[in-house]
């Protein structure tokens, strides 16, 4: 008898695309040893499979945040994935023992993939904003920026909480949209909750918070300058330009993260671990579901 190789599928390769990345604990939050185009491979494998998920793009804020706010903590828990948003989550994963080669930055994430699915026909939904306005112009400079880009709808949240009315209007339209992706962007901790509160309602196989992300895409902060971003002092560039919203948030959580990570990294090596240990299993992703699939051309209010 001879042994024959098993045939892989490509539904065996999807399968194994939509399987989140290893995780680390940083000050006990797993943070996922990925890179952009391993993130975006898992978008793409999520919507072919019509496996559903998503994902918290997190830096230091709201690894501290999580360990006040039960509530935040259970909603990054139980998160498809958690990327490092922050160049100190990089600094910190690779003094834990692993290879993170560079953080995935929400706004840049949100770039490419944005120019992937102008090329492969994804379809996103875009929920956040300052205001309707803001959402119009960030949604025109995506699709100036990527020709192509399927914009199914977008709505631009008010400053309070929802009525039960307004929370079926928007899962009503999310899903008659048809959206493979919806790009959140209403800020920690309110869509991170979000997305834990409304996954089960939607039918867009991936949603992904992604904060600040479309105030820079729609021109309305500037990004700081490459040169900070890699020295990890991003943090003090957007104190500068929003200080009255920000100081507060850098003053208490960036001291905290330095004492809380150096009792972990301590205690790692006295102990003799020179590399922390990986976490493989995160929550089970949602079962497929069948789109509704109304198209929405339009983007705002």
């Amino acid at each position: 008898m001879h042994d024959h190789d098993q045939q892989v599928t490509r539904e065996d390769v999807l399968l194994a695309l939509a399987t989140p990345p290893p995780q680390v604990e940083v000050v006990g939050i797993p943070m996922a040893l990925t890179t952009y185009e391993r993130t975006v491979s898992w978008i793409d494998a999520m919507i072919a499979t019509r496996r559903q998920g998503y994902v918290c793009v997190a830096a230091t804020h709201t690894v501290m945040a999580c360990q006040e706010d039960p509530e935040l903590r259970a909603a990054v828990l139980g998160s498809s994935l958690t990327v490092p948003d922050g160049q100190p989550l990089v600094w910190a994963m690779n003094l834990l023992g692993h290879e993170q080669p560079n953080r995935v930055y929400g706004p840049t994430l949100m770039e490419r993939h944005c120019a992937h699915a102008a090329e492969h026909g994804t379809r996103i939904y875009l929920y956040g904003g300052r205001d309707g306005d803001a959402l119009d112009t960030l949604a025109a400079n995506l699709r100036r920026r990527f020709p192509g880009l399927q914009i199914v709808g977008g709505w631009s949240p008010p400053f309070r909480p929802l009525t039960e009315q307004e929370e079926q209007g928007v899962v009503d339209e999310i899903n008659d949209s048809g959206a493979d992706v919806v790009w959140v962007g209403i800020g920690v901790p309110k869509q991170e909750k979000w997305m834990a509160a409304m996954r089960p309602r939607l039918d867009a196989p991936v949603l992904i918070g992604v904060g600040a992300a479309f105030d820079f895409h729609a021109g309305l902060v500037p990004q700081a300058p490459a040169v900070l971003q890699g020295a990890g002092l991003e943090w003090l560039f957007r104190l500068v330009q929003e200080p009255r919203r920000l100081w507060k948030r850098y003053a208490r959580y960036n001291p905290l993260f330095v004492l809380r990570f150096g009792t972990q990294l301590l205690r790692q090596r006295t102990s003799g671990q020179p590399v922390a240990p990986v976490v493989l299993d995160g929550p089970p992703p949602r079962s497929p579901r069948t789109l509704r699939g109304r198209s929405v051309t339009h983007a705002g209010r």
